[in-house]
């Protein structure tokens, strides 16, 4: 039983982030009929973005610090960041310590504005093309995204902690009744868990309960008719498209201290997400959020020593597999609609 709860848990934060980044794909998909290779891309960029707040608050000047002396006495330059000189170290440590977090605010606007972009510029001609131009158009747009990414932040992966607040464990086993150190679980997975259910319950709450979200439910199911009552039905799936944006780089931003951000990260999850959106059903919101933690999970399981020493190499191909095995008995996914991408 501890080892069983021990791989769900280990499921549930890759499993957030292939339901966040699915959502996203979901959202396009839905409002706008496109397949868009270079969602991975955003969620790569958000990732950045955190490095790039990261950076920005450990900028620092030298500083003679009489209390440091080399071995002839000498008092010693260091290196002081400017946000500690302007709020004291106390303050000013807080701020570079939560990073990750505060990256949020730099994120949002920033995938937003991508997003909007992304879709004026390029997208909009592609909405009546065939879905393999679609392909072909964004996975182009994802490869220069991350060749730009690669030449300004490098090759390698860069290190991104998170808050120490948050980088311990916690021993699940003790508050289940197991034994101690038999369930340990980092703080931030749990962190990202629960942010990834905030994200996805906001996201189902806008479109649920408010007014601009009904219209775009509506516009999802008859685009013509809304257009016919005189509604901006474009604008808004633009708007929802810089949403979509938001969703994939605030996921990114989170994941960092989990993943050391690379520059092929977003193809990485981009490839497994696609997988998670067909077999939740294309165009189903739930079907896309349940096939992620799903997928995420099952992929955990398959990463026990015990199961590969019986199928070896099964982690890698397993989401692979319940996906045929899935679309040979539900063609349209766990919770697809019927005529999409039927035509």
């Amino acid at each position: 039983m501890d080892a069983i709860l021990l791989q769900i848990l280990n499921g549930l934060d890759k499993g957030s982030a292939y339901a966040l980044i699915a959502l996203g794909l979901t959202l396009i998909f839905g409002t706008l009929g496109v397949v868009n290779f270079a969602h991975g891309a955003l969620f790569m960029i958000g990732a950045f973005c955190a490095v790039t707040m990261q950076r920005i608050l450990g900028l620092s000047f030298s500083q003679v610090d009489p209390t440091k002396t080399d071995f002839l006495g000498n008092p010693l330059k260091v290196q002081v960041p400017y946000v500690e000189s302007w709020f004291g170290p106390e303050v000013g440590g807080a701020i570079i310590d939560w990073s990750v977090p505060i990256a949020i605010v730099m994120a949002i606007p920033v995938m937003i504005a991508l997003g909007f972009a992304m879709e004026r510029g390029l997208i909009k001609h592609f909405y009546k093309r065939p879905h393999a131009d679609q392909i072909l158009v964004t996975f182009g747009l994802a490869i220069v995204l991350q060749e730009i990414v690669k030449y300004f932040f490098g090759a390698n992966p860069i290190q991104t902690g998170a808050p120490d607040m948050f980088a311990g464990s916690f021993d699940f086993g003790v508050l289940m009744g197991f034994d101690p150190n038999v369930i340990i679980y980092p703080y931030w997975r749990m962190v990202y868990f629960l942010f990834a259910l905030v994200i996805i319950g906001g996201v189902f709450a806008f479109l649920q309960f408010t007014t601009f979200g009904m219209v775009v439910r509506a516009g999802m199911a008859d685009r013509e008719t809304v257009g016919l009552l005189g509604i901006d039905i474009d604008r808004r799936f633009t708007i929802m498209f810089g949403l979509a944006a938001a969703v994939a780089g605030l996921a990114g931003v989170m994941y960092t201290p989990i993943l050391s951000p690379n520059y092929h990260m977003g193809m990485d999850f981009l490839v497994l997400s696609f997988v998670v959106v067909v077999v939740g059903g294309m165009g189903s919101l739930p079907g896309a959020v349940l096939a992620g933690f799903l997928l995420g999970i099952l992929q955990s399981f398959a990463s026990m020593n015990e199961i590969k020493s019986i199928i070896p190499g099964i982690d890698q191909v397993i989401i692979y597999l319940i996906a045929i095995v899935i679309l040979l008995t539900r063609p349209r996914g766990l919770m697809g609609r019927k005529g999409v991408m039927e035509d």
